[in-house]
């Protein structure tokens, strides 16, 4: 039974016998009973507000060409922000950065070490010295 709908009593509607034959087939492959099936396709006409007898290809055509100009538009939008305000601010800092570059010191930790040793602080001791 169709949840919601046990206590109602079924109806004769005339329909021609290969379209019931259709209609059954269509029944089984949602898995659905003819009732079910035969109110949610109705459902589906009145909630997107179209009419068995209109095609719904050209709509969904103009949705997608609709969407495509939407999505051209954002991308032209983004291309323009990147040229008219990010580049431009980028180059500004990087110049910003390179003026204010630091010249290389020394830093004041930093100790000079001498590369050739001109005095020499200790001596053996030789026998020698030792007499002496």
């Amino acid at each position: 039974m169709d949840k919601g709908y046990e206590k109602e009593r079924f109806e004769m509607l005339g329909i021609k016998a290969s379209v019931a034959v259709k209609f059954r087939r269509f029944c089984k492959s949602i898995s659905k009973s003819q009732s079910m099936t035969l109110l949610l396709m109705i459902e589906f006409f009145e909630e997107n507000g179209i009419s068995p007898h209109e095609s719904i290809g050209p709509k969904m055509q103009t949705l997608e060409s609709l969407i495509k100009k939407r999505i051209n538009g954002v991308i032209a939008i983004m291309k323009d922000i990147e040229k008219n305000q990010t580049k431009p601010t980028v180059a500004m800092m990087q110049s910003l950065f390179e003026e204010a570059e630091p010249l290389d010191k020394p830093l004041i930790l930093e100790k000079e070490i001498p590369k050739e040793k001109t005095k020499v602080q200790f001596r053996e001791k030789f026998q020698q010295d030792e007499e002496l």
